[in-house]
């Protein structure tokens, strides 16, 4: 069964597993004692800070393991604004910010602290000159993905990083969805990854602060990770991480060229195999491995289900989840299709015989939903009033979409329709259907329960 979900957790690579096993027999002792076993263990947590300190571009003793990205994250932004707090609590952010970092902005503004979203364009990435208007006096702390993990778009670091040392704030970069595919541009101030995003064990993050960087930990004091990171270090599962990272990037050239083929493929075809269908992310500064697209009229979840049943693991942004009834954050910032949303991430080793049958399958399994779901095929002709309305209250997308493409051949060109709905996906979905048809979004207008959104008719 092809596993395209590699965005989210990679499979285990060889050279962890091998790490792993072999360190659950040398490295199960307290590493700061000093009899033997403590000192063969701290020989093998030295020798894994090395190695990931390496791949990651910094020094042993600026890099610490942390017990997963998510808390790596947490721990850079906290004590970056702890320690920089006689500058300011300002923090800036990108939009399209893994929800860790998110999550933290938001509890620092509970906090009495302030941080600012920097918009991103269509294609998911920032401005870097935006980024540097977004920067003040009072800034503590910026943030910055690497590239993004729901689209793969790359982020201008460089640009930014030189903006950030100029105005003197500190820069974090999340590097968890590239740090396998090479080191992050220099500049950077913290920077913050997790093992099991390039085939390390789940359970292993990095934390990386510069030498000079006024960082405060916070919490209880802990004597070990220089008091970055408190408890005790999973030795094996430290060293299987380091020693994955070093494997991967071995691999990173050559598979990348790979990958990257076989992504285009599906960039390219998908458009062509299935109608209505946006590609999103930057088709050229991304991540060699990852793809979304969003299938207008199909709900995400059911089409999730239906490609699992025919034996692919792939992931979603979309809106329609069991989880969530809200747009992803990423897709909503980028103004792009929601609905129908489907990100293959390819891990290392996918054929393309994988790949050639998954684009044989997904027309039939999205022709199945959109069948479902009782989805337009064709615009109805004889039009009649020059104007109508869709209650589509307390309905969820794709709902709301599909009735407004069933009745905008009812109305004459130049006329409207008015979709009333209270579905937050709405509000990204039916612009980026105008988009997609070429029809007029007039914009929205506020109604007794949620809203009304008018589209007129072009062609």
């Amino acid at each position: 069964m092809p596993y395209f979900d590699a965005a989210s957790s990679a499979p285990l690579h060889p050279v962890a597993r091998q790490a792993l096993l072999a360190a659950l027999d040398e490295g199960w002792a307290d590493p700061a004692r000093l009899y033997r076993e403590g000192r063969r263990a701290r020989l093998l947590l030295d020798a894994a800070r090395e190695a990931a300190a390496e791949a990651v571009g910094c020094r042993p003793d600026e890099l610490a393991f942390t017990s997963s990205g998510t808390r790596a994250v947490h721990s850079a932004i906290s004590g970056a604004l702890a320690g920089r707090r006689r500058v300011g609590r300002h923090l800036v952010v990108s939009a399209v910010e893994h929800s860790s970092v998110l999550h933290a902005a938001a509890t620092h503004e509970a906090q009495g602290g302030t941080f600012a979203e920097v918009p991103v364009d269509r294609a998911g990435a920032v401005s870097a000159a935006a980024y540097g208007e977004a920067l003040r006096e009072d800034t503590a702390l910026a943030c910055l993905q690497s590239a993004n993990h729901e689209v793969g778009t790359e982020q201008p670091v460089a640009e930014v990083a030189e903006l950030c040392r100029a105005s003197g704030v500190p820069l974090l970069v999340d590097a968890a969805q590239s740090l396998g595919w090479g080191p992050v541009p220099a500049g950077w101030s913290l920077l913050a990854a997790s093992a099991h995003k390039w085939g390390g064990p789940s359970g292993v993050g990095l934390l990386a602060v510069r030498k000079g960087v006024r960082f405060a930990p916070q919490g209880p004091a802990d004597e070990r990770e220089s008091g970055r990171a408190a408890g005790f270090e999973n030795i094996p599962a430290v060293v299987a991480a380091a020693a994955s990272l070093r494997a991967v990037r071995a691999e990173a050239a050559a598979e990348s060229v790979r990958l990257r083929a076989l992504v285009d493929l599906i960039r390219a075809r998908v458009p062509e195999l299935v109608p209505d269908v946006e590609v999103v992310g930057d088709p050229v500064r991304r991540l060699p491995h990852l793809v979304t697209f969003s299938c207008l009229y199909v709900d995400g979840e059911t089409l999730l289900h239906e490609l699992d049943r025919a034996e692919f693991s792939v992931s979603s942004g979309s809106s329609c989840t069991s989880s969530t009834l809200t747009p992803s954050h990423v897709l909503k910032a980028m103004g792009v299709l929601s609905e129908g949303n489907v990100r293959v991430s390819l891990p290392a080793g996918t054929t393309a015989e994988d790949v050639d049958r998954f684009l044989r399958v997904l027309p039939g399994v999205v022709s199945e939903v959109r069948e479902k779901l009782g989805a337009p095929v064709s615009v109805a002709p004889s039009p009649a009033a020059t104007s109508l309305v869709v209650d589509s209250l307390g309905k969820r997308c794709p709902i709301p979409v599909i009735e407004l493409a069933k009745v905008i051949g009812e109305v004459p060109v130049g006329g409207t329709v008015t979709v009333l709905s209270d579905d937050e996906a709405a509000r990204l979905d039916i612009p980026a259907w105008c988009v997609m048809r070429e029809q007029e979004y007039v914009g929205e207008q506020p109604a007794d329960r949620g809203s009304a959104y008018v589209v007129r008719r072009l062609s």
